[in-house]
C-alpha cells in the first residue's frame, strides 16, 4: 500500500479520539504524518488543548508515525503498547 493512498483511520491503533487529535494538529494525511516527530506532536497537542494528556498518547503517536513512514512495518510495531514498552525501557535506563 503506497503512503499517499492510505488514510489516517486505516492505521492500526488509530481511533476516533486520535483522529480528532490529528485534526487539532492539522495532520490530514498519512504522508503529512510521516514527516512528524511523535514527541513534538504530543507536546503541541498539550499546548493546543492547554492540558497534559496521558503519556500513552505519545505512544499512539509513535505507532502512527512509524506506520506512516513504513507501510510494511511489522504488526507488533503498529500497536501503541509496543511503543509504551520501549518508552518505559528507555526511561528505566536513564534512571540507572
Amino acid at each position: 500500500m503506497h503512503t499517499e493512498t492510505r488514510k489516517l483511520d486505516e492505521l492500526i491503533s488509530i481511533g476516533p479520539a486520535m483522529l480528532r487529535d490529528f485534526e487539532q494538529l492539522r495532520i490530514r494525511s498519512v504522508a503529512q504524518l510521516a514527516r512528524q516527530n511523535p514527541r513534538r506532536l504530543y507536546d503541541r497537542l498539550n499546548h493546543i488543548t492547554g492540558q497534559k494528556h496521558d503519556v500513552c498518547v505519545l505512544d499512539v503517536f509513535s505507532a502512527a508515525v512509524a506506520q506512516a513512514r513504513n507501510p510494511r512495518l511489522p504488526a507488533e510495531k503498529c500497536l501503541w503498547w509496543y511503543w509504551s514498552r520501549r518508552r518505559k525501557q528507555r526511561s528505566e535506563g536513564v534512571r540507572k
